[in-house]
């Protein structure tokens, strides 16, 4: 029986671990979850805010899907887009979801990242 969602992992190409931790842990706000030294060893980094956990693993020959991507519940949408935007994020709003307000997004290696806040739709 499933019981929760432990994480979502994306993927990013070699090398670009700094860029991840500017933009999840300096952008987005979360902490930064040291690994295990075995899975360490690996590349990539793991973040947590709250009770949500994103890992970003390192894939050789990385490229960023289309269309797969985590939606992120956040409180004062209209901030968390400006703080975004600030920092030369691309927001683009989607306004299709009954009930909610969300925008899109991408992280520094192309993932999309969906935004989304409930009852302000």
């Amino acid at each position: 029986m499933l019981v929760a969602l432990d994480h979502v992992q994306l993927a990013a190409p070699p090398g670009t671990e700094d860029l991840l931790r500017a933009f999840y842990a300096g952008v987005l706000g979360m902490t930064e979850e040291p690994k295990p030294p075995v899975l360490a060893a690996r590349g990539g980094c793991w973040f947590r805010a709250g009770a949500v956990r994103l890992h970003v693993g390192i894939e050789e020959g990385f490229r960023p899907s289309a269309k797969a991507h985590p939606g992120l519940r956040v409180a004062d949408i209209d901030a968390f887009a400006d703080r975004l935007a600030t920092h030369g994020a691309d927001v683009v709003w989607d306004g299709d979801l009954p009930g909610h307000r969300r925008f899109y997004s991408t992280d520094p290696v192309g993932n999309r990242l969906e935004f989304l806040e409930p009852g302000r739709g």
